[in-house]
């Protein structure tokens, strides 16, 4: 086993010098230099290659088995007699099994290996995405989505610890923006697509929205099974890596976890805790609660656009619905790279989180009291843009202010927590519109959580440029 330990005044991220650093292998210390900038960059872009564009084609499938529901309630919700608040309850559902399975997935790909454990969870939900097409009323939408949201638990907490072993700290807000804008493609792609594929409706028998579970999530098996041999579980295993190339990323990955040890020294001891309680902190409790307040936005963009287009007084068919619903997502796509790519220059996080859920919370204004649907349609895409880049920068953060030993348990009891808001919005939303009969109040509501998740983070250690806490 490799221990990297690095020289006193070694900052983290990939601009550190040739400084010398101490290898320890078998209680046996060699001294040797730090690959200079040039490899640690070369080794960034090979990694980029390797990984990125794979697991955004993996995210962007879990991403639209998971909001294909949204574009499937245009014409599903008649058929299956669903109000506004059923719709909700459906979503309500999946994250509520999601957060309780989240946590036991992580640690179970701790175990296993995230080749092996993502490889079979995405084979597992691609089958029960695609079986939403026997729901037949809310009872039986109900029990499809629970399962869906057992199978998908793991995926995304994995993912980020997985990308931990990857990418250094300086080089995580491009990356997780790169990987994360799965997320607004899918809802381009999937609300262009979707509207489409809802004109197959009598096609052999089934309904429009039946052909889309059926054709959205049958891939994903496809997905799963590729998986299992094209990952690779650490950089250790990685082939395509020579060795002095698995060096240069051992070390600075090492860098980064040795100066979160140094941070979290100064303030206490970590010696004799559990891993609950090592977790167990103020520090994790706001980002937790931040991230729950930001996810009220996340769910209401992903699951209700579609309808709160469709809202705007269009008579236009669900083609033009769907197109006209992928525009905010286009904006979300561009904003997230550029604030990425700015966050990682400046090496700054705190101002770089905060401003985009500002943002966030005056699209949904806009939305709800501009005169016209076009300006109604911008502060979606304003609502969209702002959130989904705060979500890419605010996963830089959570992972240096764990102990190497508590990240897989504490990066899924983030994610839990902030998704109950994934399980709290839709249904909140849901029951104000069938009571209000318009989407005004549910997006204040998200506005709000907004400003309130704004405050939180603020106090949370966000840091402000590299080195510092």
């Amino acid at each position: 086993m490799t221990r990297i330990t690095p020289a006193a005044g070694i900052s983290g991220g990939i601009a550190a010098s040739a400084s010398p650093a101490v290898a320890v292998f078998d209680g046996i210390q060699d001294a040797q230099p730090l690959p200079n900038e040039a490899l640690e960059r070369d080794v960034v872009r090979k990694v980029s290659r390797r990984l990125l564009g794979f697991l955004f084609v993996l995210f962007l499938f879990s991403f639209l088995d998971r909001i294909n529901v949204g574009f499937a309630a245009l014409t599903m919700s008649q058929d299956l007699k669903l109000t506004s608040t059923m719709f909700g309850m459906a979503s309500t559902v999946f994250y509520l099994t999601y957060v309780l399975c989240g946590v036991p997935s992580n640690l179970m790909l701790v175990k296993v290996g995230a080749r092996r454990w993502i490889g079979t969870i995405l084979i597992a939900w691609g089958f029960a995405s695609s079986a939403t097409m026997f729901a037949h009323d809310a009872t039986s939408l109900y029990l499809i989505r629970a399962i869906v949201g057992i199978t998908e638990a793991g995926f995304l907490p994995g993912m980020l610890l997985y990308m931990g072993d990857w990418f250094p700290s300086a080089a995580r807000a491009r990356a997780n923006a790169w990987f994360m804008i799965a997320m607004p493609v899918t809802s381009a792609l999937g609300a262009a697509a979707s509207g489409y594929l809802l004109r197959l409706d009598g096609v052999a028998g089934l309904a429009g929205w039946q052909w889309l579970f059926v054709l959205e999530g049958l891939p994903t098996v496809l997905l799963g099974v590729v998986t299992w041999w094209y990952l690779d579980d650490k950089p250790a295993d990685a082939r395509w890596l020579s060795a002095a190339e698995k060096h240069a990323l051992d070390t600075m990955i090492a860098r980064d976890r040795a100066a979160t040890v140094s941070q979290r020294a100064s303030r206490a001891s970590d010696a004799g805790n559990s891993m609950w309680r090592a977790i167990l902190t103020p520090s994790v409790a706001k980002f937790a609660l931040g991230y729950f307040c930001l996810v009220n936005t996340l769910s209401l963009a992903s699951l209700w656009i579609p309808q709160i287009v469709k809202s705007f007084g269009t008579t236009s068919s669900n083609v033009t619905i769907g197109l006209l619903a992928a525009i905010p997502s286009l904006c979300t796509i561009a904003g997230m790279i550029w604030w990425g790519r700015r966050s990682d220059r400046l090496q700054e996080r705190r101002w770089h989180l905060v401003l985009p859920m500002l943002f966030s919370a005056a699209g949904w204004v806009v939305t709800c009291f501009a005169p016209e649907p076009s300006l109604r349609l911008a502060g979606v895409a304003m609502a969209s843009t702002g959130a989904y880049t705060a979500m890419a920068i605010f996963w830089t953060v959570p992972d240096r202010s764990l102990a190497p030993h508590t990240r897989a348990l504490g990066l899924a009891v983030i994610n839990a927590v902030g998704n109950l808001g994934s399980a709290l919005s839709p249904i909140v939303v849901g029951a104000l519109k069938d009571w209000t009969h318009s989407f005004t109040s549910g997006l204040m509501f998200a506005a709000v959580s907004l400003l309130v998740g704004i405050a939180v983070l603020w106090f949370a250690p966000l840091g402000q440029r590299r080195g510092t806490r």
